[in-house]
């Protein structure tokens, strides 16, 4: 894709250009922000606007339209630029909650959309995006999207919009729950005898390296790398007969499910 246009420059829309300038297949970044300060990026082949007029003139021949807004915000940054989209441009929604057909029913109803769950990592190109699209998305279209959102880390495609919810818990979500268990593992380590920073440290810098350990042997189940920790008899098996007596898998799926029913709510 040449020309990408950008509505939305905050920590998500920040996180994707970092990425994408790097790539020589894409000639210009036109990015809208009514918050944003011009100067206040350090990105090659941008242009950063806070005043849709000059966004409007200038992504007016965008291949894609990038919509990086909260779900409150979308109607009116979708309204904004209603003159800007042709039936070929795509439209990319990375917005939760709001299903493909939301975007064709305020542009056309063969519009290409594509409505992708980026999570937060993406801000250090280590993030997941998985996405769904339209049937008048074309195959090449796809493929760009796919280029674009894996400069920040791994990408997939589903099968169904109905899976974008379980994603949405699992993935979109989850980076929550590891920070969760990072505050989780130091506060059992004070309560056992250690000071509070220094638990903090072991327990966070103990989760980046497992995450490194897990990506560096990516073709090693998660159900291996933990057996592979656990001595017969030793300390880190003791820890686990209390951890997986089922419970902590109970409050997992209740968790899971919980977010998969808020994710539908706001789909409605």
């Amino acid at each position: 894709m040449k020309k990408i246009a950008l509505i939305g420059f905050g920590k998500m829309g920040n996180a994707l250009v970092r990425g994408w300038h790097k790539r020589e297949s894409i000639d210009r970044i036109i990015i809208f922000d009514p918050a944003a300060v011009h100067g206040d990026h350090r990105y090659i082949r941008t242009e950063l606007f806070n005043e849709i007029e000059g966004f409007q003139t200038a992504s007016r021949d965008a291949d894609v339209f990038i919509m990086a807004v909260k779900p409150q915000d979308m109607a009116t940054a979708c309204e904004a630029i209603t003159f800007c989209v042709h039936p070929e441009t795509l439209i990319v929604s990375i917005a939760a909650g709001l299903p493909v057909t939301w975007f064709q029913r305020r542009f056309a109803e063969d519009q290409p959309v594509v409505r992708i769950m980026p999570n937060t990592p993406v801000a250090v190109g280590k993030g997941v995006s998985v996405a769904v699209a339209s049937e008048t998305v074309s195959d090449d279209q796809k493929r760009k999207i796919a280029e674009l959102f894996e400069s920040a880390g791994t990408f997939e495609w589903l099968e169904s919009e109905a899976q974008m919810d379980p994603v949405t818990a699992i993935s979109g979500s989850g980076p929550a729950y590891v920070f969760l268990l990072m505050e989780t593992l130091a506060a059992a380590g004070v309560k056992a005898g250690l000071p509070r920073d220094m638990a903090e440290r072991l327990a966070r810098q103990t989760v980046i390296g497992s995450a490194a350990l897990a990506e560096m042997q990516s073709d090693v189940s998660a159900e291996r790398l933990r057996t592979n920790v656990t001595s017969p008899g030793g300390t880190t098996e003791a820890a686990l007969k209390i951890l997986m007596n089922g419970k902590v898998q109970e409050i997992f799926d209740h968790a899971i499910a919980a977010a998969v029913a808020r994710s539908q709510e706001l789909s409605r």
